[in-house]
């Protein structure tokens, strides 16, 4: 265990440049992908002190043709399903003493690896550090009721740092000595590893930074068909509880979400940022749709003990 967290920063004077391994999981989605590779070709880390380990969990083609275009990347692949075991196999062949985690279909600024490195190493007994996540559209002037919801409430990251004690891996730095001290992702959950493992980290008493500076953009999902998918992933991502369907802690949980979402919809009607007011209406509108979707997901999981795919 490391001696208590902090969020103090310390000078580092001329500290020696130090090697990075940056894992991606990847399932198909090879267009996103060379994106992702061509924005960390570009970064403004010294080319010979980092790597790109790029995982490959069960793609319909092979992504070594798409890696090999890239010097900074070395593709392998991992056979068990799941991007915790994809992250954990990169994990075990990565070089690095700091270890970056993103998305395939993420595209990471070009002083990412340097500004994630700079806060991981700057502050005392740092155990992550979680930068920003940048939503975008496909369509900037078009952009969709899905899209808008996406921007206004995905990957909110400071909050998770702050009040959650995690960091999506969509941006995230740490130590590989911190793995070594607390073990790697669990591979029995397909959601929510990040989050169990960023517990984990936070109860050895490690510090967590969010960064709002160490920025990537990831693209928002478009139609509700893509978000439903993501609700059925997480409602499924959790081992199964040992309480029935029918226990009352569970009735009172399915009860309390299917309140109206009245603070995040008031969050929502007052974001200027979202545009004009038809705007935000269809972000509530998809907000309940979304809460009310979620609900079920986790009756049906309960009822059937499995998720759906």
């Amino acid at each position: 265990m490391s001696p208590a967290g902090s969020e103090e920063e310390e000078t580092v004077v001329d500290a020696p440049v130090i090697f990075v391994s940056v894992i991606i999981p990847v399932h198909d989605d090879f267009q996103q992908l060379k994106k992702c590779l061509q924005a960390l070709e570009d970064q403004t880390y010294p080319k010979g002190s980092y790597e790109v380990v790029v995982v490959d969990n069960g793609s319909s083609e092979s992504i070594e043709p798409v890696v090999a275009g890239f010097g900074q990347a070395l593709a392998v692949r991992e056979g068990r399903i799941g991007s915790y075991a994809a992250r954990n196999k990169g994990l075990s062949l990565a070089r690095g003493e700091v270890i970056a985690f993103t998305d395939s279909d993420c595209i990471p600024e070009p002083d990412w690896i340097e500004g994630g490195v700079a806060r991981l190493r700057g502050t005392v007994g740092c155990g992550l550090v979680a930068g920003k996540v940048e939503i975008f559209f496909e369509d900037p002037l078009r952009p969709t009721a899905v899209e808008l919801y996406e921007s206004a409430t995905a990957f909110p990251q400071r909050r998770y740092v702050e009040l959650r004690k995690y960091g999506a891996t969509a941006n995230l730095f740490t130590f590989k000595s911190v793995f070594e001290d607390v073990g790697p992702f669990d591979e029995g959950l397909r959601s929510g590893g990040d989050y169990e493992w960023g517990r984990r980290v936070h109860s050895s008493g490690y510090g967590q930074v969010y960064a709002d500076d160490v920025r990537v953009w990831h693209p928002a999902r478009r139609s509700f068909g893509q978000l439903r998918g993501k609700i059925v992933r997480v409602a499924g991502g959790h081992r199964s509880s040992p309480e029935p369907a029918d226990s009352s802690r569970f009735k009172l949980e399915l009860l309390v979400r299917l309140l109206p979402p009245v603070r995040g919809a008031l969050r929502v009607l007052s974001n200027k940022r979202l545009g004009g007011i038809g705007d935000r209406l269809k972000v509530v509108l998809v907000m309940c749709l979304v809460r009310y979707l979620q609900v079920w997901e986790r009756l049906r999981v309960r009822l059937r003990g499995k998720p759906e795919g």
